[in-house]
C-alpha cells in the first residue's frame, strides 16, 4: 500500500532536526511544517535577521517548486516572529511574492517564542 503523504524534499529545502518532513503533499494539498530561515544551499542558520527573512520565502518557493506549484498555489499563512516589529522586514519580500493585492493568501503574523537563533518560522497550506 502506498502512502497517503508525499514527504517533499530536494537538495535546495532544508530539513528539520526533529523526526517530521519540512512539507508533505496529500493529493492535491500541500502542507508545511515550521519553514525556517536556513540558507537553502548550505542548510546552515545565518544569525543575520535580514539573512533569514529573504532565506525563509526561498524556502518556501523552493518546496512549492519540488511540489510542482508556485507561491501562487498558497491559500493561507502563518508567520511567527521573535519580534513583532519584524513585520516591518517581512512586508517587502511578501509584497515580492505576492505583488497583487487581489490575489494574495491570507496571511496571520504572530511573536512568539523560537528556537534559539531563529527570527522567523512560516507554516503554509497550499492547493495544487
Amino acid at each position: 500500500m502506498m502512502p497517503i503523504r508525499q514527504v517533499i524534499k530536494a537538495a535546495n529545502i532544508p530539513e528539520h532536526s526533529n523526526p517530521f518532513p519540512t512539507a508533505v503533499k496529500i493529493k492535491n494539498m500541500l502542507f508545511s511544517s515550521a519553514v525556517g530561515g536556513d540558507d537553502p544551499d548550505t542548510h546552515a542558520l545565518p544569525p543575520d535577521k535580514q539573512a533569514q527573512i529573504t532565506n525563509v520565502f526561498q524556502n518556501i518557493r523552493n518546496i512549492m517548486a519540488a511540489a510542482g506549484g508556485t507561491p501562487a498555489n498558497i491559500g493561507k499563512v502563518t508567520i511567527y516572529v521573535a519580534d513583532r516589529d519584524d513585520r516591518r522586514l517581512i512586508n517587502p519580500h511578501w509584497l515580492e511574492m505576492f505583488p497583487d493585492a487581489d490575489d494574495r493568501p491570507v496571511r496571520h503574523t504572530a511573536a512568539t517564542s523560537l528556537p534559539p537563533g531563529r527570527h522567523i518560522q512560516i507554516e503554509f497550506i497550499a492547493v495544487l
